[in-house]
């Protein structure tokens, strides 16, 4: 488990915001319970639970940088 800072991956959070609007789309539009709210807890509820402790023990350089300059 990570506590404190997450390391910047440029790679991946670029990939993230250019790649899978399409294919989000047209999976919600196929099956409406895609991308709502919770369902991680139902499908593989011990990944949601790490996923969920791990936000809250960590940060980005980004998020501190977004807090000091607001």
């Amino acid at each position: 488990m990570k506590f404190g800072v997450r390391k910047p991956n440029l790679k991946k959070s670029l990939k993230a915001r250019t790649t899978g609007r399409v294919k989000r789309k047209a999976k919600s539009a196929i099956n409406p319970i895609y991308g709502k709210k919770g369902t991680g807890w139902v499908r593989n509820p011990k990944k949601a639970a790490y996923n969920k402790v791990y936000r809250k023990t960590s940060f980005s350089v980004v998020e501190l940088l977004k807090k000091i300059f607001k």
